[in-house]
């Protein structure tokens, strides 16, 4: 009986508790107290309340007392002109006024500049040179700067420049060099140099200890070549005019090995490129007695020191051709990257650290400098080619970037005037190449070859397909393809206008936004395979969106 007893209670254990008293329980311990229970009931209401309250707090504060970034906004179009002025091939652009859309800077000649001062109130002679900032959202000026009449070249998007965090430019005129912040138009430091300074300036590392990454020039005195190093935060030089032995120098670069090793590569006049180790270039530099070279961490990359010549000191990169063009092309993001020669006959790539062909390509004449884009999704830079091909005629190829391969090709009518290509990439691991020229059959009888140029968009996605966007019959300077903010809107730059400094005209500066071309484009047709309307084709490269990533 006790054991059913003890089973009953299990199953229901209630019942246990029947017809026990209030009284008992409480002392058992179990709490009916309905105060307390009240009592917790409204902390909770009170917490719930405040936390809305606290809610509603932080929206209100964040719609309407702490203010939201505002984006500018961006004009699809916008032009400037200077009338009784010349102008340079000059073109650059960098977030000048940290607005995160990309501005504009470049240069020309005239008696007064943008903001109305005259070369007499900056104490030159008239003409003079202004380099000029504007924004890319509608092209009013963020600054200006008078110059001497002989500008000679400029060069922006130098990092650290002076010390400062945004990229700075250097400017070469009347035996002047000066770094100038492009935010402000300010100098940052100026260094006098008789030499004949030439493009580009190259960047290295930190060679005088100031933690600011230094600058290498490359001049001539007569037919020698002399190089210059100034510290990238003075401008003051370091050590003295160094001297490779070198002469008749028509190009050069700077090159980073797998052991992150630099060199400067020297293209010559005899055809021949030839390498030379920073180390040993500061070393001719920093050799009066005395100096302290203790905080240059400089090397020498052990492969190519096997192919050093030991009694010149110079590695013999390239001497299979007579080179036109020698360009560094990027290795999906490795060290070092390859190196792109064009010479009479062919365009060719070699390793960067081996110095092995990788591929050749046959052509006749280069009749400009190659771009690199991505026509395929393999992660390798692809090449554009302008082949003159004879009769007034040219063909742009694009040349596959791994194999040499040619990926696509189009017959133009040539301009001798043309721009070369540009290409901004678009969100889907692609480019879209924009190149001048005429495509046969289109020319215009009353316009003479030499005046009309007719802009051309074309996409890997449908390469049977072109779009005409533009035509001018402008002198055009400078032209640019321009990704103005990131993965928002692309454009591109035009600067019109006479270049001889004995001739004076109209300059214009003039931004387009490519969606606003595409509308009102002209579709051009290579073949007739592609089986879309015009309309169909406009909408698919309307819709395309751009990337400042490769």
């Amino acid at each position: 009986m006790t054991d059913n007893k003890e089973q009953d209670t299990e199953i229901h254990p209630l019942k246990s508790e029947e017809g026990v008293s209030p009284a008992s329980l409480t002392k058992k311990g179990v709490c009916l107290g309905s105060s307390g229970l009240s009592h917790l009931s409204s902390w909770r209401t009170a917490a719930f309340f405040l936390s809305v309250f606290l809610c509603l707090i932080s929206i209100f504060a964040f719609s309407f007392i702490i203010p939201c970034p505002v984006r500018p906004v961006s004009q699809r179009t916008w032009i400037n002109t200077y009338g009784d002025s010349s102008t340079y091939t000059f073109l650059a652009v960098t977030d000048a006024n940290n607005d995160k859309v990309m501005d504009v800077i470049f240069a020309f000649r005239g008696s007064k500049g943008c903001l109305n001062v005259s070369c007499s109130d900056a104490g030159f002679s008239s003409p003079c040179s202004f380099l000029v900032a504007v924004t890319g959202t509608n092209g009013s000026v963020l600054w200006e700067r008078p110059l001497s009449q002989e500008l000679l070249w400029v060069q922006c998007g130098i990092e650290k420049l002076g010390g400062l965090e945004a990229p700075g430019c250097l400017l070469f005129h009347s035996q002047n060099l000066t770094a100038i912040d492009s935010r402000s138009g300010v100098t940052l430091w100026q260094n006098n140099n008789t030499l004949g300074l030439k493009q580009p300036a190259l960047k290295v590392p930190d060679l005088d200890g100031d933690e600011v990454g230094d600058v290498v020039l490359i001049g001539a005195a007569g037919d020698e070549t002399k190089v210059v190093i100034v510290s990238g935060r003075t401008g003051q030089q370091i050590g003295i005019d160094a001297d490779p032995g070198l002469s008749d120098v028509l190009g050069h670069v700077i090159h980073v090995t797998s052991s992150g090793s630099y060199y400067i590569l020297f293209k010559k006049a005899d055809s021949a490129v030839y390498g030379y180790a920073l180390k040993n270039i500061v070393a001719m530099a920093i050799k009066t007695p005395g100096s302290n070279t203790s905080n240059i961490k400089l090397q020498q990359d052990p492969k190519w020191e096997e192919m050093t010549n030991s009694t010149s000191g110079s590695v013999p990169v390239y001497n299979s051709g007579s080179v036109q063009h020698l360009l560094k092309m990027g290795n999906q993001g490795k060290t070092p990257e390859n190196l792109l020669l064009v010479t009479g006959h062919w365009v060719e790539l070699t390793d960067g650290q081996s110095l092995r062909s990788l591929w050749r390509v046959n052509i006749t004449k280069v009749i400009s400098e190659p771009v690199f884009g991505n026509f395929n999704k393999d992660g390798v830079p692809d090449v554009v080619i302008e082949d003159e091909i004879g009769n007034g005629t040219k063909k742009v190829v694009i040349l596959d970037g791994s194999s040499g391969a040619v990926l696509w090709e189009v017959d133009m009518v040539s301009s001798s005037t043309s721009p070369k290509t540009s290409t901004v990439n678009t969100t889907d691991y692609r480019s879209a190449f924009l190149f001048w020229g005429e495509i046969p059959g289109e020319a215009n009888a009353t316009v003479s070859l030499n005046q009309q140029h007719f802009l051309y968009l074309l996409h890997p996605s449908y390469p049977k397909i072109l779009l005409e966007l533009n035509n001018s019959t402008e002198s055009i300077a400078a032209f640019k393809a321009v990704l103005f903010e990131k993965s928002r809107h692309a454009g591109y730059m035009l600067l019109t206008g006479p270049t001889e400094q004995s001739e004076t005209g109209s300059v214009s500066l003039a931004k387009r936004k490519l969606k606003e071309d595409v509308a009102h484009s002209r579709v051009v047709r290579l073949s007739q395979e592609e089986g879309f309307s015009d309309q169909e084709i406009r909408d698919s490269f309307f819709r395309l969106r751009y990337s400042s990533s490769t």
